[in-house]
């Protein structure tokens, strides 16, 4: 083969392999035609990786959702549910859970303001706000997490639960749920069961289970009834199901129903039980008693039947008065037998 020209001042060297192309690395290899050069396929690979940025965030989102709104999730009285942000505060929880009105058939929106939306016991607290206040700020995760949800700020947190009015439900209830995974809240429509104990604020809306210590919020809108998951309760009735909607201005009290003592008493906003007062019964306040419609007078109850022998006509004969019966009197002495008037004994 022949060499390479000799360069200057020294002997000629053996041809090497050829050299590779102009303009950069040579991206083939075995089995690869020739490619792009790898710098002119870094926005595709920024393209990817964005990609995958965005799905990874939405698979995020979809594993924090417990589901939407055209699913519910079923949650007794006393249950933690899913995702409880902390131990139980709820005191009594499910006392009134059989007390309930009943809803003449659909989803029924009752302002906050009503008296009677909301039950409990006079002078007895149904949650125990200083221990819910304790379980969010020793955890700083959780604090962060809950004040997003509730729309405040950590520091917020005591505040805004002490200027909350522990209460019962007193009819199944649909609202929006907050739990906590993964250092996030969660959010999930929930049915929460009458009787459960939760925090209400100044415009009559329940904002805290205090059985898992979770926010909440209105429901979302949904189309028809959504699909119902969870634990059921034997009362349960997708058409007895309400929401509430808030007050037209702020409240200053509560007029709670005590479903056992038959008692109406005022609650002011932001206590415990601690200056609740006694009260008549208001104009439209709701018992636990279903509403009253007329009806038709009751009808009696029918007779059982009974077994009898065939009736036979019997005859009767006539009764008859005897004809009256005449005293015999003792005729007057005549002469004696055989004797004629006036004859002696002698012939």
């Amino acid at each position: 083969m022949p060499g390479a020209p000799a360069g200057p001042g020294g002997p000629s060297r053996p041809a090497g392999p050829p050299a590779p192309p102009t303009g950069g690395h040579d991206a083939s290899g075995p089995g690869r035609g020739g490619g792009s050069p790898w710098w002119k396929s870094a926005p595709r690979i920024a393209l990817l990786t964005g990609a995958v940025v965005v799905a990874a965030a939405l698979a995020v989102f979809l594993l924090r959702s417990d589901g939407g709104s055209d699913e519910v999730f079923l949650q007794p009285a006393a249950a933690d549910g899913n995702d409880p942000f902390t131990a139980s505060t709820a005191k009594g929880a499910g006392a009134e859970a059989t007390d309930a009105p009943k809803s003449t058939g659909g989803t029924r929106a009752v302002e906050g303001s009503t008296p009677g939306l909301y039950g409990g016991t006079q002078s007895l607290a149904s949650c125990d706000v200083e221990r819910q206040i304790r379980y969010l700020t020793d955890d700083q995760a959780k604090a962060r997490a809950f004040a997003g949800a509730a729309e405040i700020t950590p520091d917020r947190i005591p505040s805004y639960l002490r200027g909350l009015t522990s209460a019962h439900l007193r009819t199944d209830t649909r609202v929006t749920n907050h739990g906590y995974k993964n250092g996030s809240a969660t959010t999930y429509q929930a049915v929460l069961q009458a009787g459960t104990a939760v925090l209400v604020d100044d415009r009559g809306l329940p904002r805290v289970r205090c059985a898992c210590g979770n926010p909440l919020g209105p429901p979302a809108d949904a189309e028809g009834t959504p699909k119902a998951k969870g634990q059921s309760w034997s009362a349960y009735r997708a058409a007895d199901v309400g929401t509430v909607s808030p007050a037209g201005k702020a409240l200053d009290v509560l007029v709670l129903y005590d479903a056992h003592s038959e008692q109406w008493f005022e609650r002011p906003v932001g206590t415990q039980g601690d200056q609740d007062r006694p009260v008549s019964r208001p104009s439209g306040g709701m018992t636990s008693a279903p509403p009253q419609t007329p009806s038709a007078p009751p009808k009696p109850a029918p007779e059982t039947p009974r077994t009898t022998e065939p009736y036979t006509p019997r005859t009767t004969p006539p009764v008859t008065t005897p004809p009256p019966v005449e005293t015999p009197t003792d005729p007057a002495p005549g002469p004696a037998y055989g004797r004629p008037a006036g004859q002696g004994d002698r012939p």
